[in-house]
């Protein structure tokens, strides 16, 4: 077996406040996703997450989480809105995906961010648009952290590339 090296890697990441430090179509996006939260069906983990999607053309998609008794069966709220503005609008590429998530049993204390399956998911949108969206997660006191890429999320992933003979 080979020796572990240390890998360096850093994820460039800044923070802004809601809605003063983001422009009208990123407030609108955030209002979006946080009002699509209201729609989450979260009867077994208590998190109730809204997603929106920005498409290049000025649409906004949204979804929330949707929770299923055989655990793997729910959906998340961003897999919902992206795989719905993929549906909605083919082709169009997504400028921004805002997220947004609230409990009612958890102290929520710092911004919650996508699953791995999530990330995935968006690393594939952005590979097939051949651009990065940029990534609003909504934080406790209207902090929304910002990253310029799906790809900050998930440095070491897999992708299509690795299909090909």
């Amino acid at each position: 077996m080979p020796p572990i090296r240390a890998t360096d890697l850093s994820i460039t990441s800044f923070t802004a406040h809601y809605p003063e430090d983001l422009s009208q179509a990123e407030q609108e996006l955030m209002a979006a996703a946080r009002q699509s939260r209201e729609h989450a069906y979260a009867p077994y983990s208590k998190f109730h997450v809204g997603a929106a999607v920005l498409l290049e053309n000025g649409e906004i998609v949204s979804g929330s989480n949707q929770e299923n008794a055989a655990f793997p069966s729910g959906l998340c709220a961003e897999r919902v809105a992206v795989f719905q503005a993929g549906h909605l609008y083919p082709g169009v590429p997504i400028s921004a995906v805002a997220i947004s998530a609230y409990s009612t049993t958890v102290d929520i204390r710092e911004a919650l961010f996508p699953c791995g399956a999530c990330r995935q998911v968006m690393l594939e949108y952005e590979n097939l648009q051949k651009k990065p969206m940029r990534l609003l997660i909504d934080g406790p006191d209207d902090v929304i952290t910002i990253l310029e890429s799906a790809a900050a999320l998930l440095p070491f992933a897999f992708n299509g590339s690795f299909l090909k003979g």
